[in-house]
């Protein structure tokens, strides 16, 4: 597995650390490693939720490297994209909450990879962009279609037709990110969210981010039915019942995730 992100468990949380130096920029071998490790941790019933940060104080992370494409080389193109869409896709679909903590810039696929997280908290001197096209390119890793879902058609065309950089308080503004912490402050932030993620049943938690996220490609109609399906098929879960009945009694649930 690729040294480039480390990966860190901390009881039922996952702290994932992109350290590719300096940028913490991409590669086809990270962005592998990425499939490999949520994989991994969607198989590990006591990780109910996963933080994603960057090493250093700069970056959060910048991206690809703009080397890979400087001779034109369609295949390599092509490549790319693929490993690029499956990583932040397989992110995207994790079990649990996934929660970046933007500690620096977040360019191109260093934003898209944000944006396939559940939730996005950035330090006050982050500043985010999706800057593709002021180079011949464009945002290939859900940045597209992720961006508009979060801050509006108009918005996703001033970042990307535009070429406009955003700063961590007008990020918050226009939903782009949930919350602006204090210099350094993200990492421990994002990971007392992850513990409050942890006082729910991971299950129900679970079945909730489907259902929220079923909403960009069903029909309400069709939401409305999947809502009442899953809520019956939390009685096949431990969890279930532990939490009435915890609730009933008084008393803290101790939940297992099954």
């Amino acid at each position: 597995m690729s040294d480039a992100i480390r990966v860190e468990k901390r009881g039922h949380v996952a702290l994932l650390t992109m350290n590719n130096p300096p940028a913490n920029t991409w590669t086809a071998d990270s962005l592998q490693a990425l499939v490999s490790i949520i994989e991994e941790l969607n198989a590990d019933r006591d990780i109910w939720s996963l933080v994603l940060t960057g090493q250093g104080e700069k970056f959060f992370s910048a991206g690809a490297d703009l080397k890979l494409f400087a001779d034109g080389d369609r295949s390599v193109a092509r490549d790319m994209a693929r490993l690029f869409g499956q990583a932040f896709e397989t992110l995207s679909r994790f079990r649990g909450v996934s929660i970046a903590a933007i500690n620096g810039y977040a360019m191109g696929g260093g934003l898209e990879v944000a944006l396939a997280c559940d939730l996005r908290i950035a330090e006050e001197q982050a500043v985010m962009a999706l800057p593709e096209a002021k180079v011949g390119l464009l945002p290939c890793a859900g940045g597209t279609q992720n961006l508009t879902l979060l801050v509006g058609e108009g918005w996703a065309k001033r970042m990307i037709l535009c070429g406009e950089q955003v700063k961590a308080d007008k990020a918050l503004a226009i939903g782009l990110v949930e919350e602006v912490v204090e210099r350094g402050q993200s990492l421990e932030q994002a990971l007392a969210l992850a513990e409050q993620v942890g006082s729910q049943s991971p299950s129900a938690v679970s079945a909730c981010k489907t259902l929220i996220q079923s909403g960009r490609t069903r029909t309400l109609d069709q939401g409305y039915i999947l809502e009442r399906e899953l809520f019956v098929d939390l009685f096949h879960t431990e969890d279930q019942r532990e939490g009435v009945n915890a609730f009933l009694e008084k008393r803290k649930p101790q939940w297992k995730n099954r």
